[in-house]
C-alpha cells in the first residue's frame, strides 16, 4: 500500500513547515487527490489516521481531502463527460476512444497549525 508511504511524506513535509514557522500543533490539513492519482482515498485516510496519531505534532489533526471528478473526452466528437469510470461509448456519437481529463496530482492545499 504505497499511500503510507505517501503520508509518511506528508508528515514529513508538516513537521518541516511547522518548525520553519515555529508552530506546535497541526489542526487542520486540506489535501487534493486528483482522480488520476492512482491513490486511494480511503487508504490515505486510514494511513493517515494511525500515523499522524504516533506525531505529537499531528495527534490530533483533522484531514480533509478534495477529490475533484475524473472526466473523459470523446476522441469522435469532443464532448467530455464525468464519470468515475471510463464509459463503455460516448452517449453522443457512440465512440469508445477517449482521452481521459482531470489532475494526477497530490496536492497539499492548507495547513492550519498554532
Amino acid at each position: 500500500m504505497h499511500e503510507m508511504s505517501l503520508v509518511q511524506g506528508l508528515l514529513g513535509q508538516l513537521q518541516q513547515l511547522a518548525a520553519e514557522h515555529n508552530k506546535s500543533k497541526v489542526l487542520t490539513v486540506s489535501m487534493e487527490i486528483g482522480p488520476f492519482s492512482g491513490v486511494v482515498i480511503d487508504s490515505f485516510e486510514f494511513g493517515f489516521g494511525i500515523l499522524a496519531k504516533e506525531i505529537s505534532l499531528t495527534k490530533d489533526a483533522r484531514l480533509i481531502i478534495e477529490s475533484p471528478p475524473a472526466s473523459y473526452r470523446c476522441c469522435g466528437c469532443g464532448k467530455q463527460i464525468e464519470e468515475e469510470q471510463r464509459p463503455e461509448s460516448c452517449p453522443h456519437c457512440s465512440e469508445t476512444l477517449f482521452s481521459p481529463e482531470g489532475s494526477d496530482d497530490l496536492i497539499l492545499l492548507r495547513v492550519e497549525m498554532e
